[in-house]
């Protein structure tokens, strides 16, 4: 079993002393990103170009495509608990930054979300 790492790809070169030229210069950035992942225990896998859709304007969405970083490494064992802890940590990260990117309004807590739905007065068929 592999854990994925997904990292955004450098959209420029990087500028270093005896690096000359736009080509060299974005190898360099890639050579660095994947030397980090490499020390860190990663394993490089692929690159993927993926579609992300955007706000565009006030009210227009726009598809830009995204070049991303794949990378694994063999996963530790884990027990059931500590798996299902680590997903569910992941999954609300990825929440959370979504609303932060999106300034969209946080979900409501299931507490929120039930006295809400509590103090709704309901509609019964008989009462339309």
């Amino acid at each position: 079993m592999y854990e994925y790492q997904v990292i955004p790809a450098p959209r420029k070169g990087k500028k270093a002393r005896g690096v000359k030229g736009s080509e060299a210069r974005f190898a360099l950035a890639i050579k660095e990103v994947l030397n980090d992942a490499s020390a860190d225990g990663w394993e490089y896998l692929r690159t993927d170009t993926l579609p992300s859709e955007e706000r565009s304007g006030l009210t227009g969405r726009a598809t830009v495509y995204q070049n991303m970083l794949v990378f694994r490494r063999p996963a530790e064992e884990q027990t059931d608990e500590q798996a299902a802890d680590a997903d569910f940590a992941a999954v609300t990260a990825v929440a959370d930054e979504a609303v932060e990117e999106n300034n969209a309004p946080a979900l409501p807590s299931a507490t929120e979300a039930n006295e809400a739905s509590d103090a709704a007065p309901s509609v019964g068929r008989d009462e339309r």
